[in-house]
């Protein structure tokens, strides 16, 4: 099976709003930029991946998505879904057989996260990665490409799990704190300082799994 990965990101000038009264555009943007490397970073250490792609409407987003290694696609239609949609078509036509769409802000990221999301994809052609709430959806792994339509929104991980069985495809559910914990409130951002100061074996003994 080929893979490749998906990674969309907003503008900086509008990326993480509700952090605005707590730190200045210079610290959002920061942040938005530090959480994509950190992502691509996991990404591009995975040899089963063939090409890893930033998806954005910025250009500061994608040249510095190139220089990290990844490659640059501009948003070729307005809105999320429509984005990666026509993303998704691009490299569909690579010839690729399946593709991972995911998160931009995902600190806790790390390699073992890619690794189980393959792994279910030998055995299910849709793997949802769930956010913390189980309602959202931080990575999509679907085979073949573009089995499903981008539902990404609210109640995501659900209108995933409902389109699925519509279109008679094995799903699997994943919830680990690797894929689960995005970035969005100040609330987050003491959270993940807390994560943080704890390591990495003992967070992942704790709650890798969240629902296990």
């Amino acid at each position: 099976m080929t893979y490749t990965a998906l990674v969309p990101v907003k503008t900086l000038a509008t990326a993480k709003s509700r952090l605005a009264p707590y730190l200045s555009q210079h610290q959002r943007e920061t942040l938005v930029l530090d959480m994509l490397h950190h992502v691509l970073h996991v990404l591009l250490d995975n040899s089963l991946l063939e090409w890893v792609s930033v998806v954005s409407p910025d250009p500061r987003v994608l040249a510095q998505a190139k220089t990290w290694g990844a490659q640059a696609l501009v948003e070729e239609q307005k809105g999320h879904n429509s984005a990666l949609q026509a993303a998704a078509l691009r490299e569909q036509a690579k010839g690729v057989t399946a593709i991972l769409t995911i998160s931009a802000d995902l600190p806790l990221l790390c390699t073992s996260d890619i690794q189980a999301l393959i792994e279910q994809s030998k055995q299910h052609q849709v793997v949802l990665g769930s956010s913390l709430d189980n309602s959202g959806t931080n990575a999509l792994l679907v085979c073949p490409p573009l089995a499903l339509p981008y539902l990404f929104g609210s109640d995501s991980l659900h209108r995933y799990l409902d389109a699925s069985r519509q279109k008679h495809l094995s799903s699997v559910v994943l919830r680990r704190i690797g894929l689960a914990f995005d970035l969005d409130t100040i609330g987050d951002l003491r959270e993940l300082q807390v994560l943080r100061s704890e390591s990495r074996d003992e967070v992942e003994l704790a709650a890798c799994d969240l629902a296990s």
